[in-house]
């Protein structure tokens, strides 16, 4: 059967957020942590949808050209492919090129390409080009504004104009689609008067993320770029166009009695979930990251040890890098120090028979979860939006069946851990 859809998402914690989009919407899914191949693709024979998670957020443009045309093979038979990015967009010309990737899927793929970044169910909207996100609470910046993503590590946002950002990364032309011309009706005339390049659709609410999705359907769109707001818009068009059926209310997780938290995220709001973790009971172990770094295995024993105690205290523990953002001077190495993270949860997971980990942090994610051993990840119970509980298919007894959420470091609410620990 040929997929209705298929995605690579430039981290693990933006892929499974798709993974809930497709579960929400009805259309049985996989994602995959390597290039299936077909005994392993067929081992889900059920899966309407297929993604394959990646790492490319924190890669060079370099390493894209060589990894990301045979990822993109890997899944290509599909209807439409989609390259998930972070719904903050956040890239550089040098480090997780938004605009080299595109590239690659149009030469790949042909046609036209729709951007579509605005994720109203994750609180991010973009209106005239420009990208707005929530940050903490209800308060809503531009993206330049944002009290994290303006001070990220690695690929801080200096530029909310999404084309403007995107001239820095590729030469493709990039129209855009106004709010205002989607509310008048005006998208597909739009959308068809472009031959070449790229098109930017505007997304502050579900009609308009319905528009693109349309669009993008009537037109047999093969390649789009763009957070889960691209999923969320072709989810509609196929419901509309009876092609899936909503599904009932999924059942809730069930409570566990013991959980590990792993936190590489320097953002401020998995601090604020972290200090709510310790006065909620749960037992802080501080990595010592430069340790980490140098490939001191004596202190990724010392973190497994740690865990130990911690579980056998009380069954919680968090393990974390930073307590909120890092100094500007601070040298960024998020795939050393996921990877490094990683193999303390392997270790934790063996010797402590855990059923469910809490990654928190985009890079932690990526890096981390590659260390297990994870064959693919299929979509298990709703958490808070944007994080979903996931379960593991591997070969290895330990990790098969784990639960796992994986959440960007904006993500959650303040009792967060509690909330997956408690499964609702």
């Amino acid at each position: 059967m040929t997929p209705l859809y298929a995605y690579y998402g430039d981290d693990f914690t933006g892929s499974t957020d798709v993974l809930e989009q497709l579960a929400e919407g009805g259309v049985p899914a996989v994602l995959f942590l390597r290039a299936p191949d077909a005994a392993l693709r067929a081992r889900f024979p059920d899966a309407r949808a297929i993604g394959l998670a990646g790492d490319s957020r924190s890669r060079s443009p370099a390493w894209m050209d060589a990894n990301l045309p045979g990822a993109f093979a890997a899944i290509g038979d599909a209807a439409v492919v989609h390259y998930k990015t972070c719904s903050t967009f956040d890239s550089s010309p040098q480090t997780g090129s938004i605009g080299r990737a595109m590239e690659i899927g149009a030469r790949q793929f042909g046609g036209v390409v729709p951007i579509v970044v605005g994720a109203p169910h994750l609180g991010r909207y973009v209106v005239f080009g420009n990208l707005f996100a929530v940050a903490g609470g209800d308060e809503v910046f531009r993206i330049d504004r944002h009290p994290t993503m303006a001070r990220h590590p690695v690929t801080p946002m200096h530029e909310a104009d999404l084309r403007r950002h995107l001239a820095a990364q590729t030469d493709m032309p990039i129209a855009l689609v106004p709010i205002d011309r989607i509310q008048a009706g005006a998208a597909p005339a739009l959308f068809d008067a472009v031959s070449d390049g790229a098109v930017l659709f505007d997304g502050i609410d579900m009609p308009s993320l319905a528009a693109a999705g349309e669009l993008m359907q009537a037109r047999g769109t093969r390649f789009a770029v763009g957070s889960s707001g691209v999923t969320r818009a072709l989810v509609m068009a196929w419901q509309a166009s009876g092609v899936i059926t909503p599904p009932a209310a999924p059942e809730r997780a069930a409570e566990v009695d013991r959980m590990l938290v792993v936190s590489g995220s320097c953002s401020p709001v998995t601090a604020a979930q972290i200090a709510r973790g310790l006065a909620d009971g749960y037992v802080g172990v501080r990595a010592d990251v430069p340790a980490l770094m140098r490939g001191e295995r004596a202190e990724e024993a010392r973190l497994i040890d740690a865990t130990r105690s911690a579980l056998d205290s009380n069954g919680r523990c968090v393990i974390h890098s930073a307590e909120g953002p890092l100094g500007e001077t601070a040298p960024a190495a998020g795939d050393r120090l996921g990877a490094a993270l990683g193999r303390v949860a392997l270790g934790a997971i063996r010797q402590h028979k855990l059923r469910r980990v809490l990654f928190a942090g985009g890079d932690t994610s990526s890096h981390g979860v590659a260390e297990l051993g994870i064959d693919a990840l299929t979509w298990a119970a709703p958490m808070e939006r944007g994080a979903p509980l996931v379960r593991a298919h591997a070969a290895e007894a330990a990790v098969n069946g784990l639960e796992l959420v994986l959440k960007g470091g904006q993500m959650g609410g303040e009792g967060f851990f509690e909330t997956v620990r408690r499964g609702r």
